[in-house]
C-alpha cells in the first residue's frame, strides 16, 4: 500500500512530527510505501521513506528566495523553529499556506499516485487532500482543535476538510469526544488509536548519571532527579512544576529538576525559578530523542502537569523507560496513567503535584515497579501495533470507497 502522510510540522520537534515519523517508518517496516509532506527551513533528509518539504523562512531569515514562502511555518502554540501562530498570518499569507500544502499534495499525488492519504490534523492538510480524488483519513492530535477553538479564520477550511474524511483517527478519548462536538462529525467517523512510542530509542538501559550530567555541566551525583519534556507553553504547566518544586526541594534536599524543551516562556520560566529562589532547576533546551531517553533512564519520576493535554506521549516515552510518571488528570492522560505507573493530580495545583513528586520519589517507586511499567508500555503502545490498528482504517476506508 502507499500511503501520503502530509503533515503541518517538521518530522523532529513537535508531537504530531514525531508520530508522522514513526507511522511512515513503521509502514516501511511493514513492507508498505510512504512519503511525507512536511513543513520547514531546509530539506528533511536521512529517513527511510521520502520526505517532500515545503519551505518557510525562518522569522530572523525574511528570505526572498522565490522557492521559500516569505514567512515561518504557523504553530497552533509553538515549535523549536517557530513562534508564529496561524493568527499571525495576515489574509495574503493564510492563503498562500494553503495553496503551497494544495499545490504540493495535489502535485504528489499525481506524481507518487498514493492509495490513500493519511492526513495529520483535521486543518489544512485534509482540505487539500478533499481536492484529489484519493481517499483520506486524519488524525486529530488535540492541538488542531485548541486551534479551531482559537483562529477563527481557518474554521471553514478545517471543517470542510474533516466532513471529507472516510475515518478521523482521535489519539485519545478526550480528543474523540471533542472533534465529534466541535466538527459536528458522526460518532462513527470517529476512531480511537493511541499514539505509539519509538521503542528503539525509549526503552530501559543503563545510564550513568555523572557522565550525562557532565554534558550539561550539571552537579555530578544529585540523590534525586525530576525531569519534564516538553513545550515550555502555558498549556504544558510548567509553571506549575516550579512553584512545586519550591515544596519538593526543602524535602527532599538534594534534587535536580531538568526541563528539557524550549518556547516562547522560556525566558519568563527561567526568571520565576530565580525569584523563587530554586537551587536546582536547569533549563537545557530541546534536545534529540536519544539524549531525552538518557534522561528519563536517570530520572526518579518524571511530571507532565499540563493544563490540556490531548494524549501526552511524552507520559508514555518515560514510561517506556521504567520511570513513573506524576501528570495531571487532563485530556488523554487519564487513559493511561494511573497509580500502578505513578500517579494523577488536578491542574494548577502545585501543592498537590509536590506531594506525589514526594511520595514518588521516597517511596522509591522506580526501583519497586520500574521493571513493570516498561513491560505495561511496551506492550500496550508499540508502534507495530497502532500503525496495524491505522493499516485495518486505510482498508477499510478504500473498500467504502
Amino acid at each position: 500500500m502507499r500511503v501520503l502522510i502530509p503533515n503541518h510540522f517538521p518530522l523532529e520537534g513537535s508531537g504530531s512530527g514525531i508520530y508522522t515519523q514513526n507511522v511512515a517508518r513503521e509502514l516501511v517496516n511493514k513492507g508498505h510505501e510512504a512519503l511525507t509532506i512536511t513543513p520547514g527551513h531546509d530539506e528533511q533528509t536521512g529517513f527511510p521513506f521520502e520526505v517532500r518539504t515545503i519551505l518557510f523562512s525562518p522569522d530572523e531569515e525574511k528570505s526572498s528566495q522565490t522557492e521559500r514562502l516569505p514567512f515561518n511555518f504557523p504553530c497552533f502554540t509553538t515549535h523549536p523553529l517557530s513562534t508564529t501562530t496561524y493568527a499571525d498570518l495576515d489574509d495574503a499569507q493564510r492563503g498562500s499556506y494553503i495553496e503551497a500544502f494544495r499545490s504540493e499534495i495535489d502535485s504528489t499525488v499525481h506524481e507518487w499516485k498514493p492509495e490513500v492519504i493519511h492526513a495529520q490534523h483535521l486543518w489544512v492538510a485534509p482540505y487539500a487532500a478533499k481536492q484529489t480524488d484519493i481517499p483520506y483519513v486524519v488524525t486529530a492530535h488535540g492541538t488542531d482543535l485548541m486551534g479551531f477553538r482559537k483562529y477563527g479564520k481557518w474554521k471553514s477550511v478545517a471543517l470542510e476538510g474533516a466532513h471529507g474524511a472516510g475515518i478521523i483517527i482521535a489519539v485519545s478519548k478526550q480528543v474523540a469526544r471533542d472533534t465529534i462536538e466541535l466538527y459536528g462529525v458522526k460518532n462513527e467517523q470517529v476512531r480511537l488509536v493511541w499514539n505509539g512510542f519509538d521503542h528503539r530509542i525509549f526503552h530501559v538501559m543503563s545510564v550513568k548519571r555523572d557522565e550525562v550530567l557532565s554534558l550539561y555541566d550539571l552537579p555530578a551525583d544529585p540523590k534525586y532527579i525530576v525531569s519534564f519534556v516538553g513545550k515550555l507553553t502555558h498549556f504544558k504547566g510548567v509553571d506549575v512544576l516550579l512553584d512545586a518544586a519550591v515544596s519538593y526541594e526543602r524535602e527532599l534536599g538534594e534534587v535536580l529538576t531538568l526541563i528539557v524543551g524550549d518556547g516562547e516562556l522560556r525566558s519568563e520560566l527561567e526568571g520565576q525559578a530565580d525569584r523563587l529562589g530554586l537551587r536546582g532547576v536547569y533549563f537545557l533546551g530541546h534536545q534529540a530523542q536519544p539524549e531525552v531517553a538518557k534522561i528519563f533512564n536517570m530520572a526518579d519520576v518524571s511530571v507532565v502537569p499540563s493544563r490540556v493535554e490531548p494524549f501526552g506521549l511524552v507520559a508514555v516515552e518515560a514510561m517506556a523507560c521504567g520511570t513513573p510518571v506524576i501528570a495531571t488528570n487532563e485530556g488523554g492522560l487519564p487513559d493511561f496513567v494511573d497509580d500502578r505507573v505513578g500517579a494523577l493530580v488536578d491542574v494548577d495545583n502545585p501543592d498537590q503535584l509536590a506531594t506525589k513528586i514526594i511520595d514518588e520519589v521516597k517511596g522509591e517507586a522506580k526501583a519497586v515497579k520500574g521493571s513493570w511499567i516498561a513491560e505495561y508500555t511496551h506492550k500496550g503502545f508499540s508502534w507495530s501495533s497502532q500503525v496495524d490498528k491505522m493499516i485495518a482504517i486505510y482498508e477499510e476506508v478504500l473498500t467504502e470507497d
